[in-house]
């Protein structure tokens, strides 16, 4: 047998060690320290007015705080911990996947119209148009009004039976609908006030994804004969993803959270027809001062949104079309 030799010990050669942590932190600081300085401030005040309300919020979910145990300036607060029951009672809830399955409806139908339309604006101003620049500011008119005042603009025009839209139809010989009223319309008409609000955003963002796409490329996609639907299938799309990318997902988030247009227009009525999550957590949290379960709302929105956005940024970074 062939007798293996030992390898004295002080003969291996280890790989020389990096640099330590805390050595990396010192030398990082050093480089930076001007950076870090600057950025101290912006820390400070979003910790103290995001991070810490988030991390109260989620804390006050597991909770049984409401306005007999929340306490006050001068009264201790006796409220406890009762785990995952504020949960629980989401899901006990009888009117809960009504509210949920609405609030899916109301940000896929919004969304939906926001970009479709927004980008068949974009395109439109996107071409030699007369009188373009006064276009373009009337379309972003829903835009800079306030939004609370156009939520009551709009609820005077819903108004039943001297609001415009129904003097409108009386005037041609047509009864209007229970505009607010009947369940179905009342989806209808608060989806068409978001749809008219979220439309100016989507097309000023779309229009500047299409000034950046090379001209050369739909000149010469015309000159191969291409028509104007293939050019706008090949050309303009792919050079919109990046940006389409990026608005979808804030049109998605912001209107998931729009709170004032269905507070102020049908504050979720009739018999809850038009609550969603957010205006639902309202609820909870003002009419019924049950602080744990309004909390617990707003950990489930919290939820939804960055599960989604995740998935969604996968699926975008997949297509190759990662944009922030």
């Amino acid at each position: 047998m062939a007798s293996t030799e030992q390898v004295p010990a002080a003969s291996i050669k280890r790989a020389p060690r990096g640099p330590s942590l805390a050595r990396r932190l010192r030398r990082g600081f050093d480089r930076w320290w001007f950076a870090y300085v600057m950025l101290l401030p912006v820390v400070v005040v979003m910790g103290v007015l995001v991070f810490y309300p988030l991390a109260r919020g989620i804390a006050f979910s597991f909770t049984n705080a409401d306005r007999y145990t929340i306490g006050g300036q001068d009264i201790p607060s006796t409220y406890s911990y009762i785990g995952l029951e504020n949960y629980k009672t989401l899901d006990d809830d009888p009117n809960f996947w009504n509210v949920f399955k609405f609030t899916g409806v109301w940000t896929f139908v919004n969304v939906f119209f926001h970009f479709t339309i927004g980008l068949g604006l974009a395109l439109m101003l996107n071409r030699s148009l007369r009188f373009r620049g006064t276009y373009r500011i009337l379309l972003l008119v829903p835009w800079a009004v306030p939004v609370f005042i156009t939520a009551l603009g709009w609820r005077y025009l819903y108004n039943v039976p001297n609001g415009f839209f129904d003097q409108l139809l009386r005037a041609i010989g047509i009864d209007g609908p229970a505009w607010l009223g009947d369940p179905t319309w009342a989806k209808v008409s608060v989806i068409a006030v978001n749809v008219w609000l979220g439309i100016p955003f989507m097309m000023v963002a779309l229009l500047g994804g299409l000034q950046a796409i090379d001209k050369e490329l739909l000149d010469a996609s015309a000159v191969d004969g291409a028509s104007a639907l293939r050019r706008f299938w090949d050309v303009t799309l792919p050079g919109l993803r990046p940006v389409a990318a990026t608005v979808i997902l804030l049109g998605i988030i912001w209107t998931f959270n729009m709170f004032a247009v269905i507070f102020l227009i049908t504050q979720g009525g009739p018999a809850d027809a038009t609550q969603i999550l957010v205006t639902y957590s309202y609820r909870y949290f003002l009419d019924y001062q049950l602080y744990g379960v309004a909390a617990a709302y707003g950990v489930l929105i919290l939820s939804i949104l960055l599960v989604f956005s995740s998935f969604y940024r996968m699926t975008v970074r997949r297509m190759g079309e990662e944009s922030w």
